[in-house]
């Protein structure tokens, strides 16, 4: 069951303008990297539903990071169907972020009062999202998006929140290119999580580039 309601967590997502993303097999790496995470700053995080026994996985960490770091929000991506986002619900996934919209999908989650972010790469994937109830849209592949995509959606539909996931990394450049298009938050995956910083043990490079990030986007906003 969530422990963060749904506003919370919206709201935390849009004040923060980042959610971090990543996927690990080992139950200890992936309390390491949230702990991480959250130590630098971050106060979303969302763990990929990839690979064997990810369930497993997400439920200890959900656990952990209630004793550990109870103000951090863990929410579950990669979600493609109904019967899978049940299943992290269980398990204490605060919100959902899909790489495509479903319906099923949506209808659960707000039973739930659960946040649901559907991937989206149309402007009609985006207004049908909408209309079922999701409050931040995924701009997934962000990388065939692009800035100029937001740019143009948020044109005639300034109410529009998009977050873009893929072609989002922690340089003030990229960064800048993407807040100035529009956007209400950027999730950032390999860019950030990086998986030789993670392999080596360094979590102590992850926790400094999660605050480097988080002030940048901070200052760019800030202009």
């Amino acid at each position: 069951m969530a422990r963060f309601e749904r506003l919370t967590v919206l709201q935390t997502i849009l004040d923060d303008g980042m959610v971090p993303l990543f996927y690990q097999s080992d139950p200890d790496t992936a309390q390491k990297t949230a702990a991480a995470l959250a130590q630098g700053g971050a106060h979303v995080l969302e763990f990929t539903n990839r690979g064997d026994y990810a369930l497993q996985v997400f439920s200890g960490l959900t656990k952990y990071v209630a004793q550990a770091h109870p103000e951090l929000i863990v929410g579950v991506g990669s979600v493609d169907d109904a019967p899978t986002a049940a299943l992290y619900l269980q398990h204490g996934a605060n919100f959902v972020v899909g790489p495509t919209f479903n319906e099923q999908v949506a209808r659960l989650c707000n039973r739930h009062k659960v946040a649901y972010m559907p991937g989206c790469l149309t402007v009609s994937e985006i207004a049908t999202a909408e209309e079922f109830g999701a409050e931040i849209v995924k701009l997934f592949p962000g990388e065939v998006g692009g800035p100029g995509f937001v740019r143009a959606v948020r044109g005639p539909r300034p109410w529009t929140r998009i977050m873009p996931t893929g072609g989002v990394s922690p340089d003030e450049k990229n960064l800048r290119t993407w807040f100035e298009a529009g956007v209400a938050a950027v999730g950032m995956g390999s860019q950030l999580v990086r998986a030789e910083w993670i392999k080596a043990g360094n979590f102590d490079a992850l926790q400094e580039a999660t605050r480097s990030a988080m002030q940048l986007i901070r200052e760019i906003r800030a202009r």
